[in-house]
C-alpha cells in the first residue's frame, strides 16, 4: 500500500498486491526506490538493513521538536523493526522471481459516481432506476433515524449532481422520504435512549435482562491485559449511541501507539435474552441484507463521529481460474467443493494452517523468523503439481517454511483478504478517534461487510494468529510482534520515501491487525440491532407480497366461484368442518420442535420465561438417548429458527426461547447438526 500522509489528513492508498504469470516492467525498480540509496540492497544480511532503515526513520526524520511524555505511548524505532524487515523480505522474493507484483489501480470518481455507487451498494439501486421494488422499500422502512439521514444525504448529493449535469429527471428526496417543503422528518424504526457503548446515561434503567454471570462475550483476559472491563451493547445501533461528538482533531505528528498488550481494554458483550449470533448462523439471503444495512449503518456512524467516509474504487483484477497460489477466493472454493461439498475455506490454506498449529506453534519467531527463499520457491512449484493428487510430502515442510508459504498465499491473492475499498475510512477513524471502543465498532462493520469467502478464510486465519500469541512463552512471539509481521502481507505497505509520516501509516496497519486478533470474538458476532431490523426488513416485504397476493386472490377467487357453483358435491347430511386454523391450532407458548435424524422425530414443548435453547436440546438428548440414530452420533445439534420474519438461524444454547417465540411465532423449529 502507498499511504502518503497530506496535511488535510488524508490518506491515499494504492494497493500493491502480487498477481502472476506477467512481470509489470519496472516493478522491481518501483519497489527498490522505496529504500533510500544509501541502505539498497548490497550484499549485506537483511537484517542489518532493517536496522539502517529504522535508524534513518528515527533519526533523520523525526520532528525537530519532537520529545515524549510519560503518558505518551512508546513507540520507538525498534519497536517497528519487525515490520520493516518483514517488507525487506516481501521485496526479496519478488526480486528472486519467486513471486510476482502488480499494481492494483483504483479509478477516480467522478463527481456523483460515489453515490450512486453507494446506494447500489446499500440494495437501493431501486432510488438510481426509478423501480417501486419490493426489496428497497421494505430496506427503507427499518432505518434508524441516523440510517435515514445518512441515505438521505447520499441521495441528495446524487441527485444534486445529475440535476448539474442535467442527465435526466430524478426522483426528488421528498417523494421517497414522506417529506414536506420544511426540514425533514422520518418515520423510523425507535432507538433506545441506552448507549450502545455500555454507558447508562444519567437517570436511565438499564436494558439488559437478567442472565448468568458466565453469559457472555469476554475479550481481552490474555496475558497482561487491564483489570478494567468496558461492556459492549448490541442493543442499539452504533450511530444512535453517539450523544456526545467525540473530538476529531489531527494527531500530533509524534503521536504514537502504545505497542503493551495491557494498552488494550477489555470488552465483555453481555448476552441479551436472544442470545448471541455470529456471522455463520445466519442464512446466506439475510447476511446480504446485514450488508446492506451495516454499510448503511458504517455510513452513519462515521456521519455522527463527523469524519468523512473515504472508499477506494478499486479496478477488479482478474486472477489464475486454476492451481492454488494467484486464484481467486471464490474460484479455489468452486474447485475445491468438488472434493470436499460445502467446505467454506480454500483446502491448501486449511492445509498449511493445520500443519504450523501441529508442528509450529512453538517454533521460536514462528512466522518472523524467513525460511530459506529457495526451498519456498521449489515447495510452492511442488504444491502447485502435487497438492490435488495427495502426492505432496508435507513431512518435508519446515515450519519457517511452511509460514512463508502461508504468507505467499495471502500476498498473492488477485483481491486483498480484507477487502481494501474502506481501508482509507479506518486508518482515517484510528488516526482521528483515539477511543478504542469506537474503533472496534467501525472494524465491527466493516467485516460485516466482508465477502463470504473473505470472511470465512479470514477468520481462520485469525483463529490461527490468536494461537500463536496464546505460545508467546515458546515462540517469543508476542501480539504486537505477530501484528507488525502481519500487517505488510495483509496490507502490502510502499512509500514513496521512508519517513516518520510513513512510519505512522505502518504502525496504523499494525494496530488494526492487532485489534482484529484481539476483539475477533467479538467481531464474528453479528450486532443483534441489525437481526432486528432484518426481521422489521422480511416482515415488510411479507406485507408487500401478502397485499399483492390479496388482489390476486380476489381475481382468482371471482373465477373459482364459478366452477366450483358447477362442480361441488353435496354435502354428506350432519356433516361437520373446521376452518384450517383450528385444525392446526398450537395453544399460546407451546412449540414443535422436529428433530429428523432422531429416532423421535417431533415434540411440543410448553416454554415458559426461563426455557432456553439448550434445555429443549437437552430433553430431545433424553428421550433420544436409549435409541439415538446412527446419523446423530458424534454430531453437535444445534435448535434452528427457520421461516416466518427470518431465512434460517442458529439459536445460542442461551437464547430465552419464549422471547424468541414471541419476536418469530410464525417460525418453525428444527434440530439440526450446526453449518461447520
Amino acid at each position: 500500500l502507498t499511504m502518503e500522509m497530506k496535511d488535510s489528513g488524508s490518506v491515499v492508498l494504492t494497493a500493491y498486491h502480487p498477481h502472476s504469470p506477467a512481470r509489470i516492467p519496472g516493478m522491481e525498480q518501483s519497489f527498490a526506490q522505496d529504500i533510500p540509496p544509501s541502505h539498497s540492497p548490497s550484499g549485506r544480511k537483511s537484517l542489518s538493513r532493517c536496522r539502517r532503515i529504522n535508524r534513518m526513520l528515527s533519526n533523520e526524520s523525526a520532528p525537530p521538536a519532537f520529545s515524549r511524555s510519560n503518558s505518551q505511548a512508546s513507540m520507538d524505532s525498534t519497536s517497528m523493526e519487525d515490520f520493516w524487515c518483514e517488507v525487506e523480505s516481501i521485496k526479496e522474493s519478488r526480486e528472486d522471481g519467486s513471486e510476482e507484483a502488480m499494481l492494483l489501480e483504483f479509478k477516480p470518481a467522478d463527481e456523483g459516481e460515489l453515490e450512486a455507487e453507494w446506494l447500489q451498494d446499500v440494495g437501493l439501486s431501486t432510488l438510481i432506476s426509478g423501480a417501486e421494488e419490493e426489496d428497497g422499500q421494505a430496506l427503507l422502512s427499518t432505518l434508524t433515524r441516523t440510517q435515514a439521514a445518512a441515505v438521505q444525504r447520499r441521495y441528495n448529493t446524487y441527485t444534486q449532481t445529475l440535476r448539474k449535469k442535467n442527465k435526466h429527471t430524478v426522483r426528488d428526496v421528498r417523494d421517497i422520504f414522506g417529506t414536506s417543503d420544511s426540514p425533514p422528518t422520518f418515520e423510523t424504526v425507535p432507538v433506545s435512549p441506552v448507549s450502545s457503548n455500555g454507558i447508562q446515561l444519567p437517570g436511565q434503567k438499564p436494558v439488559w435482562k437478567s442472565v448468568s454471570s458466565k453469559s457472555c462475550l469476554d475479550c481481552g483476559t490474555e496475558k497482561g491485559s487491564p483489570s478494567i472491563t468496558e461492556e459492549l451493547s448490541y442493543e442499539v445501533s452504533f450511530s444512535e449511541s453517539i450523544t456526545v461528538l467525540p473530538k476529531t482533531q489531527e494527531w500530533p505528528k509524534n503521536q504514537r501507539f502504545k505497542k503493551e498488550d495491557s494498552a488494550l481494554p477489555k470488552f465483555i458483550v453481555r448476552k441479551s435474552r436472544f442470545g448471541l449470533t455470529e456471522v455463520g448462523d445466519l442464512s446466506p439471503e439475510d447476511m446480504k441484507k446485514i450488508r446492506y444495512l451495516s454499510l448503511i449503518e458504517l455510513t452513519a456512524f462515521y456521519d455522527a463521529l463527523g469524519v468523512e467516509l473515504k472508499r477506494n474504487r478499486m479496478e477488479r483484477v482478474r486472477g489464475r481460474e486454476n492451481g492454488l497460489f494467484g486464484v481467486p477466493l471464490t474460484v479455489l472454493l468452486e474447485n475445491d467443493q468438488k472434493k470436499v461439498p460445502g467446505i467454506k475455506v480454500p483446502l491448501i490454506f486449511q492445509k498449511l494452517l493445520l500443519k504450523l498449529e501441529e508442528t509450529g506453534l512453538e517454533t521460536e519467531g514462528i512466522l518472523r523468523v524467513p525460511g530459506s527463499a529457495s526451498r519456498v520457491k521449489n515447495l510452492h512449484q511442488e504444491l502447485e503439481a502435487k497438492f490435488y493428487d495427495d502426492t505432496f510430502d508435507w513431512d518435508q515442510v519446515r515450519n519457517n517454511d511452511a509460514a512463508g508459504l502461508l504468507k505467499m498465499f495471502i500476498r498473492e491473492l488477485p483481491s486483498p483478504l480484507f477487502t481494501v475499498e474502506y481501508l482509507p475510512a479506518f486508518i482515517t477513524l484510528v488516526e482521528k478517534i483515539s477511543k478504542i471502543k469506537l474503533q472496534l465498532q467501525a472494524l465491527h462493520l466493516l467485516i460485516m461487510l466482508m465477502p463470504e469467502a473473505n470472511r470465512d478464510t479470514a477468520k481462520a486465519f485469525l483463529q490461527f494468529l490468536k494461537k500463536v500469541v496464546a505460545n508467546e512463552g515458546k515462540n517469543k512471539m508476542n501480539l504486537w510482534n505477530v501484528s507488525m509481521i502481519v500487517a505488510p502481507n495483509l496490507f502490502i505497505y510502499k512509500g514513496k520515501r521512508a519517513n516518520q509520516q510513513e512510519m505512522q501509516a505502518a504502525a496504523t496497519t499494525a494496530h488494526i491487525v492487532r485489534l482484529l486478533i484481539r476483539y475477533q470474538d467479538i467481531l464474528w458476532t453479528v450486532p443483534s440491532f441489525l437481526i432486528s431490523q432484518v426481521r422489521k426488513m422480511n416482515e415488510a416485504a411479507m406485507n408487500n407480497s401478502k397485499r399483492q397476493l390479496m388482489f390476486d386472490k380476489g381475481v382468482r377467487k371471482l373465477l373459482r366461484r364459478k366452477t366450483m357453483e358447477r362442480e361441488r358435491p353435496e354435502r354428506p347430511e350432519g356433516a361437520v368442518t373446521f376452518p384450517p386454523y383450528l385444525q392446526s391450532d398450537i395453544p399460546e407458548g407451546v412449540i414443535r420442535v422436529y428433530a429428523p435424524l432422531h429416532s423421535k422425530v417431533s415434540m411440543a414443548i410448553q416454554l415458559n420465561s426461563q426455557t432456553k435453547a439448550k434445555d429443549i436440546l437437552a430433553r430431545f438428548h433424553c428421550e433420544n438417548s436409549r435409541e439415538s440414530s446412527q446419523n446423530v452420533r458424534g454430531q453437535i445439534q444445534s435448535l434452528h429458527e427457520i421461516g416466518g420474519n427470518i431465512g434460517q438461524h442458529c439459536l445460542d444454547p442461551d437464547a430465552f426461547m419464549l422471547d424468541v417465540y414471541r419476536a418469530n411465532p410464525q417460525a418453525e423449529w428444527v434440530i439440526k447438526p450446526k453449518a461447520s
